[in-house]
């Protein structure tokens, strides 16, 4: 049973000869209970402090749980970000060494042509100055032919007369 400050201060005993002073016994159950009044309101007090830090750790571990929580995902941001940004310098590295592949292919194939067609010209160089050389002798024969004809024409009208011409195609043929 529960007795209130209010009940000892209100609480009556019966007079009886021999018994105890009254106003001792008054004076002795309002100190108890304003002492018992006084630990009540302290033990209030402290019951409301104890919520109220019950209350404050409950958001503290709330607190910690959604900063743990926070944490972790971060870490796990982190490592996916990482990871992602490892595989995509991967993909850029193959990427360009596929791109460096086909440059050098390339390369190799208009050398490949470059040096075809340079052979192709070669011979064809070749083939004009051979067909030239034929041209031109062919052509020296014919002025031979005419000028020996001329000079017997000559040489029959005027006697003998000096082969100049001889000497000048020889040296063109020479320069060729």
């Amino acid at each position: 049973m529960k007795i209130t400050p209010l009940e000892i201060k209100r609480q009556q005993f019966k007079k009886v000869m021999r018994g105890y002073d009254p106003v001792e016994v008054d004076t002795f159950l309002d100190m108890l209970s304003n002492e018992l009044e006084d630990i009540l309101v302290r033990n209030k007090g402290l019951s409301d402090k104890i919520i109220e830090l019950e209350v404050q750790l409950k958001d503290y571990k709330n607190m910690e749980k959604t900063l743990q929580q926070t944490l972790m995902q971060a870490q796990e941001a982190s490592g996916k970000s990482i990871e992602n940004s490892r595989k995509e310098a991967e993909l850029i590295v193959q990427e360009a060494q596929l791109k460096a592949s086909q440059i050098v292919e390339k390369a190799r194939l208009d050398f490949a042509r470059a040096k075809e067609e340079i052979s192709n010209l070669r011979a064809r160089k070749e083939s004009m100055l051979s067909r030239l050389k034929v041209l031109l002798s062919s052509e020296i024969e014919l002025i031979r032919a005419l000028e020996i004809d001329d000079e017997e024409f000559v040489s029959r009208e005027s006697g003998a007369g000096e082969r100049r011409s001889d000497l000048d195609v020889d040296e063109i043929v020479k320069n060729l």
